[in-house]
């Protein structure tokens, strides 16, 4: 009877381990988590060190194939490709092509980076390489992405 039982439990928990990687919440995982820890303590208590060995062995063996198995093919599958997202949701809108070219004066000490008032808004600014001391006057030499690149006028 106790063998069905250690079988039941390992059987559980890889399922519910399993079953964490698409449901919310950890619940899942965690208990799966118990159920086979569970599983190996009654192999030790039930049936001694050697059974327990073993089974302890098997389960850790069978759990690092099992996690290579499912990120090598997980991903690809039907149902990996069902929760992964493939188009961009909305505008970040980090793109500030608008102030290419355009001065302003240094806020903050730019050691490499600070912030620079622009068009009468402050930004967040990185220089070409030179530290800018505050008050100098800047001018944006590029724009990438979020980040703005300032030279010293």
């Amino acid at each position: 009877m106790h063998v069905e039982t250690v079988g039941a439990l390992l059987v559980i928990g890889v399922i519910l381990l399993l079953l964490e990687t698409v449901l919310p919440g950890m619940v899942a995982g965690v208990v799966g988590f118990l159920c086979i820890v569970g599983g190996v303590v009654l192999a030790y208590t039930r049936f001694g060190a050697s059974v327990g060995n073993r089974v302890l062995f098997g389960v850790i063996l069978g759990l690092v194939v099992m996690a290579v198995l499912w990120i090598r093919f997980f991903p690809r599958s039907r149902v990996g490709q069902m929760l992964v997202t493939r188009q961009t949701v909305g505008d970040l809108g980090v793109e500030r092509p608008e102030l290419l070219d355009q001065t302003g004066k240094a806020l903050t000490p730019l050691r490499p980076s600070g912030t620079a008032v622009i068009n009468g808004r402050r930004v967040d600014v990185v220089t070409e390489g030179p530290w800018i001391e505050s008050g100098a006057t800047v001018k944006v030499v590029a724009v990438e992405g979020m980040r703005v690149v300032v030279r010293k006028v």
